[in-house]
């Protein structure tokens, strides 16, 4: 995908400025407080998935079944758009499908408040195609560490 950005004169693309579009949408929507938020959130975090298609509805749809089943505690919301899960409302774990910026591949990432580490140096996101048997093991291992 060709880049739209000129740094010099414009600095975010088209995209980019839609997903902050989108995240600032979503700080207003979170007024409020215990379980009515909560639940706008999960249904927000609803929403995102289903409008997804194609593989990044699927590999969302699994995501979002495997941080269910391994860490219930962890929120379901939306973060600039993508389905993610939160903890005390920091995103831990997010999907970030491939068509939100045109990539080849969707990206599962965590964020700082995941408990990851690994020493001095270890991966926060993964390139996911699809989510295999294989996938969905190893996923479910990182869902259940970060969610700690």
């Amino acid at each position: 995908m060709a880049d739209d950005r000129d740094t010099a004169e414009h600095g975010f693309t088209a995209a980019e400025r839609a997903a902050i579009k989108q995240r600032a949408a979503e700080l207003r929507e979170q007024g409020g407080k215990g379980s009515a938020k909560k639940a706008r959130e999960a249904q927000a975090c609803l929403d995102a998935i289903a409008a997804l298609e194609g593989p990044d509805r699927q590999i969302a749809e699994r995501l979002h079944a495997v941080v269910t089943e391994e860490a219930p505690q962890l929120d379901p919301k939306t973060w600039y758009g993508f389905p993610s899960y939160a903890r005390d409302g920091k995103v831990v774990v997010f999907f970030q499908p491939a068509a939100k910026f045109g990539t080849r591949y969707g990206t599962i990432g965590f964020n700082e408040d995941a408990r990851l580490d690994d020493g001095v140096f270890w991966p926060v996101a993964y390139a996911t195609l699809e989510v295999t048997a294989a996938v969905e093991e190893k996923l479910r291992e990182l869902v259940r560490a970060a969610a700690g």
